[in-house]
């Protein structure tokens, strides 16, 4: 079972951050999870939410904002205060104001691999420096008023570092993917690059794809883990229907436990190196 590090490491470090995606590599996680976002002058960057406000000291729609506003901005003290308060969960909301009131705060001492924000640019650089293979499975957020632009933008950044290329070997699949909860965002992806292989994020379980079918096109199941605790069968389903199932958000050791007895094929986390070491790999 593949360990997915949401959004990095980020039980550990702010996440979306270089730091993140690094202490995720040394922990040993198989593959990293971004979301990404067009910026308002077309840069990918690694932000969840639709607005900065919950993740930095700023404010706004990150479509709306240019890449230096964003580089501006502290993207990591907001992790320091909220250890073990459970501020920022699996699927965290957007909130309404920036989590320092207006202050900025005292950016000379900052380590900037803990809160600048971070491009998929950066991201796939760090990746492909690896002395490992590393997977990267990227999200695409919508609805967004970029529409089809962000997956045009990210086709052709994938096409740079040579990953819209077919397999060599079948045995050796494309390190990237590319996962969604909009189906059309998947087919447009794989209308631009069939070799990219494609999740189908599911938050509920429709009866159109509970026998384990999935969109044209589509070989992977997204599920969340309250699907899987309230329909553990899907698992097998999707397996007959020739699907993988990459699991989100697993956190919990009893879910970790689940997800190996149904035999699910990854798994998304905040604790890579926790969920490694549960499984008997770290």
């Amino acid at each position: 079972m593949s360990v997915v590090a949401h959004r990095g490491a980020s039980e550990d470090a702010p996440e979306h951050t270089l730091a993140a995606y690094r202490k995720a590599i040394e922990d040993g996680a198989d593959a990293l999870e971004c979301d990404v976002r067009l910026t308002a002058d077309g840069h990918l960057v690694c932000v969840h939410d639709r607005r900065v406000n919950r993740t930095s000291n700023g404010r706004g729609a990150v479509s709306a904002l240019e890449l230096a506003d964003l580089a501006s901005l502290d993207f990591g003290s907001w992790k320091e205060e909220s250890l073990g308060s459970g501020a920022f969960g699996a699927e965290a909301p957007d909130r309404q104001g920036g989590v320092f009131g207006g202050e900025a705060p005292d950016r000379q001492n900052e380590d900037p691999e803990r809160t600048s924000v971070l491009t998929l640019e950066r991201l796939l650089e760090l990746v492909a420096d690896a002395d490992r293979r590393v997977e990267l499975a990227i999200e695409t957020k919508h609805p967004t008023r970029w529409a089809g632009q962000v997956e045009e933008r990210l086709v052709e950044l994938l096409g740079r570092f040579g990953y819209t290329k077919p397999a060599t070997h079948a045995d050796q699949p494309s390190p990237v993917r590319v996962m969604s909860f909009s189906a059309r965002s998947l087919h447009r992806v794989r209308t631009a690059a069939p070799a990219i292989p494609v999740v189908y994020l599911m938050q509920f379980l429709t009866p159109r794809y509970r026998d384990g079918r999935l969109p044209a096109g589509v070989g992977i199941a997204g599920p969340g883990i309250r699907i899987l605790r309230a329909h553990p069968e899907y698992v097998a389903k999707a397996h007959r229907a020739g699907n993988q199932v990459h699991v989100w958000t697993v956190n919990e050791p009893d879910d970790v436990v689940l997800c190996q007895e149904l035999g699910v094929d990854a798994v998304i986390t905040n604790r890579p190196k926790q969920v490694r070491m549960q499984l008997g790999l770290g």
